[in-house]
């Protein structure tokens, strides 16, 4: 079975479906919040250039998903897959961002309870690559049970924690 990188999933509070080209602008309103990159190492991303970047990367990514509001449609900010392999049965799960009116809350969770359904189909294990300084983002991966395993360095030459959720020990909510 293949692992299919761009699923579309549906929750009670937030869909995710593949990125396409055509949502540049709409995600770029969401994600021009400087707010949303303030521990992220790269505070670029809220200005047009950076964005552009990222969103290039995303779309390059093969694995980029658009998140929106179940209830209203609005564009909300996205996630995806990245670094599928299948010898060590592992993807992981980043570049996530959210607007701010969507933090704290049971968004962010059930977005990655989503994203976990799906990849525990085709995998043993998924990660999540965390900037050190990215407190915000640490909090989120404990608190949907991943486990910091070990520091890498990413292509860049930063080093990253990893945490990571294996599937025999993952439980998914009811």
């Amino acid at each position: 079975m293949t692992f299919d990188l761009q699923p579309t999933l549906i929750g009670s509070r937030v869909h995710l479906r593949p990125l396409r080209e055509a949502d540049h602008d709409v995600l770029f309103a969401v994600a021009s919040d400087p707010l949303i990159w303030e521990q992220h190492p790269d505070k670029s991303r809220s200005t047009p250039e950076g964005f552009r970047r990222f969103f290039q990367g995303a779309m390059d990514s093969g694995g980029a998903l658009l998140a929106t509001d179940a209830a209203t449609g609005a564009v909300i900010g996205s996630s995806r897959y990245a670094g599928l392999d299948p010898v060590a049965s592992e993807v992981e799960i980043g570049w996530t961002f959210l607007a701010r009116a969507h933090w704290a809350g049971p968004t962010n969770a059930e977005m990655k309870q989503l994203m976990l359904r799906h990849a525990f189909q085709y995998v043993e294990s998924v990660v999540f690559r965390i900037d050190p300084a990215n407190l915000r983002s640490q909090r989120a991966a404990m608190k949907i049970g991943a486990v910091r395993i070990e520091d890498r360095t990413d292509p860049t030459g930063r080093v990253v924690w990893v945490y990571r959720i294996m599937a025999e020990a993952w439980s998914p909510p009811d």
